[in-house]
């Protein structure tokens, strides 16, 4: 599983700064504010994604696009949990896998990977499959938003 401390900070933060949101960096064995699933799970408040160095980069990626893919006044309101839409969901999913790509060392192979090791649970059997066959919907929902889909 690949972990923010694997990669480049600097990196992550400078990609989801390009999406208008900002990544804060927890010191070690610190609670994460705004995890959803726990620790070492990302955490989201606002437009701020909360991470460690142990923080696996699936989680980070998740949380960002969950956020990436709501306009700016939901945005503001978002604490931990970010939509109980499925729409938004599998939009997220998609972009997150999207946006791998943007971080040296990641890539969507990796980063897909790294979603069925974490137990992301997918009707064609995993990640790569949903994305390549069966993501259409997700697509048109980010493209329709002025968002990358591919």
């Amino acid at each position: 599983m690949l972990r923010l401390g694997d990669i480049a900070f600097a990196d992550a933060a400078t990609l989801l700064a390009s999406h208008g949101l900002e990544l804060i960096a927890v010191d070690d064995g610190a609670p994460i504010p705004g995890s959803y699933w726990g620790e070492p799970e990302a955490g989201i408040i606002g437009a701020t994604v909360y991470a460690r160095a142990d923080t696996p980069v699936h989680s980070l990626l998740h949380e960002a696009c969950h956020l990436i893919v709501l306009p700016p006044e939901r945005r503001a309101l978002v604490h931990t949990d970010a939509t109980d839409s499925v729409p938004e969901e599998d939009a997220t999913c998609c972009l997150q896998i999207v946006l791998a790509d943007a971080l040296p060392g990641v890539g969507r192979d990796r980063l897909m990977a790294d979603m069925d090791a974490w137990g992301y649970s997918f009707r064609l059997g995993s990640t790569r499959a949903w994305f390549e066959g069966d993501a259409d919907d997700a697509r048109a929902w980010l493209a329709a938003r002025g968002l990358p889909s591919a």
